[in-house]
């Protein structure tokens, strides 16, 4: 897929849809793959015209206002389905003030020379989002376009439109599995291991541990079974591969040692020899076990962290682990 971050010129005719797509949940998808599907039958180019930063983030700044995933995972989860080029256009107060007019002639007709702009029902554009579906369509008339709406997926179990919002929400909650299901796939967080006060590594739980401030949308605190994607071999220049493994992750600030700081720690089930201090990894979160919770003693935290391991292993199906051995860490 071809990546643009300057406006183009002689591009097109091609077949466009504009939006944010954060999370690229099985909504954005549906209006995606119709993106591509127009763009084969036209013998078109297929464009994704997104944003950086996004809109929300500069209309509402605010340090807790997370993305679900990060540009670099929008980008690869648009490029799976099939889209020959994103142009990600930098977000601005004064890009936001243009006209619905202003935007859809310098940003979709001089650039791209589309055929066809596929949207959403909901979609709105312009500044203070006065333009919609209809204002479009008259556009399309003027410029010679077409618009295509993708009506909205309402779900038939929770009667709930799909959307980021709804997903920001569930995990807000810690409901990871419904997440899943709303994005199509268990929500991850990217970032880089940091150094943590290694206490767990001396309780026998060693962790890859990602500082919260600086990584995606986090799901609510507690304790979840999920999958850590590293590279492999860790450490090297040009990695083969992403190594997947199980491990049981926590998210919060550890309230039995009174820690403060949001922190998510994955500890790998079996493993002692996992060294990543500095590498980018993939937290995946499948499914959330329990609350976050300040034990009476040291031996009942130690109990509930035991049983943890085991419902990890369970909800993965992965096989049963226990508690490492301190002295067997060698990372």
């Amino acid at each position: 897929m071809q990546i643009l971050r300057d406006k183009p010129s002689g591009f097109g005719p091609s077949v466009v849809t504009i939006g944010t797509f954060d999370g690229v949940h099985t909504g954005h998808k549906r209006i995606i793959e119709k993106v591509v599907a127009l763009a084969h039958e036209r013998e078109a180019v297929s464009v994704v015209l997104t944003f950086d930063p996004l809109p929300r983030q500069v209309h509402h700044p605010d340090p807790k206002n997370k993305l679900i995933c990060s540009l670099p995972d929008r980008l690869t989860r648009i490029e799976q389905l099939g889209v020959d080029t994103t142009w990600v256009q930098h977000y601005d107060l004064d890009f936001a003030a243009q006209s619905p007019t202003e935007f859809v002639r310098d940003y979709l007709v001089a650039p791209l020379h589309p055929l066809v702009v596929v949207i959403g029902e909901d979609m709105h554009f312009g500044a203070k989002n006065s333009g919609d579906a209809q204002t479009l369509r008259e556009l399309g008339k003027q410029y010679g376009f077409t618009v295509v709406t993708v009506s909205n997926i309402v779900d038939p179990i929770f009667g709930r439109r799909w959307s980021s919002s709804w997903v920001r929400e569930l995990l807000a909650q810690g409901r990871v599995d419904q997440a899943a299901y709303v994005l199509g796939r268990a929500h991850s967080v990217r970032g880089t291991v940091i150094h943590g006060k290694r206490r767990g590594r001396k309780l026998g739980f060693p962790t890859a541990n990602l500082d919260a401030e600086f990584v995606e949308a986090i799901p609510a605190d507690g304790v979840y079974a999920g999958w850590l994607r590293m590279p492999y071999p860790p450490h090297s220049e040009n990695p083969t591969s992403l190594e997947v493994v199980p491990a049981a992750i926590s998210v919060g600030t550890s309230p039995h040692f009174g820690d403060v700081g949001r922190t998510v720690e994955a500890h790998v089930l079996g493993r002692a020899d996992l060294d990543l201090y500095g590498e980018e990894v993939v937290v995946e979160f499948v499914h959330r076990i329990r609350d976050n919770l300040a034990f009476h003693s040291l031996d009942a935290l130690l109990e509930r962290m035991d049983r943890d391991l085991l419902e990890t292993a369970v909800v993965l199906g992965v096989p049963k682990s226990q508690r490492i051995d301190p002295g067997a860490v060698t990372a």
